[in-house]
């Protein structure tokens, strides 16, 4: 397995650690809680962040382009990914029993993202490849920098306790508008997608 590869498949054990970072309790069956879990999350994100612009960076310089990392390349960040708006969904808003991130703004992502796969596998069957769009490009952009806020707003309310009330509010409610313009883009480039891709969908329904 050569370089890029390798960095591909320990994103997806970055993922494993970016969950019990961010969900191992403080105490419980598994006494495995790390300090400043919500930090240690961050710095595990960003540096899997690093990683996905390493590997296609090396894969294209070195010419170590393979179907391998093709293939799982992309999965590797949809797990990523997935695995923080979950995880943000177990974190409390400044309002009592109501969390941090709601959970069918996760779901609109989450099934975006299979539909959108599912249109890439039907077009491969075809001897055809759907390119990532400007509109897909922003789309991730847009999840990526809603993670990471989110991410540095927990690390601040949860490990340096420098946050008080205030901050919380403007917090959650910053964070609520941040996903819900995620979510109307991730919509929109889906929509995209399928209307520019309909013929591979529709000629046989």
């Amino acid at each position: 397995m050569n370089l890029p590869n390798r960095l591909t498949v320990g994103r997806i054990g970055l993922a494993a650690l970016f969950v019990m970072a961010m969900l191992l309790p403080k105490d419980g069956a598994i006494m495995s809680h790390f300090p400043y879990g919500k930090t240690l999350a961050l710095v595990i994100f960003l540096v899997a962040g690093l990683t996905d612009w390493w590997d296609g960076w090396i894969a294209r310089r070195a010419h170590q382009e393979t179907n391998f990392g093709a293939l799982l390349d992309p999965v590797a960040d949809k797990i990523l990914t997935t695995a923080a708006f979950i995880c943000f969904i177990e974190q409390p808003s400044y309002r009592p029993g109501v969390p941090l991130v709601q959970a069918w703004m996760v779901l609109v992502i989450v099934a975006r993202d299979f539909l959108v796969t599912g249109l890439r596998l039907v077009a491969g069957s075809k001897g055809l490849v759907i390119k990532a769009e400007e509109l897909g490009k922003h789309k991730t952009a847009s999840q990526m920098c809603t993670i990471i806020i989110t991410l540095a707003g927990l690390a601040a309310r949860e490990d340096w306790h420098g946050a008080g009330e205030r901050f919380d509010v403007l917090f959650s409610r910053v964070v609520f508008g941040m996903m819900l313009a995620t979510v109307i883009l991730t919509v929109w480039s889906g929509f995209s997608y399928f209307w520019k891709n309909r013929d591979l969908v529709l000629h046989d329904a």
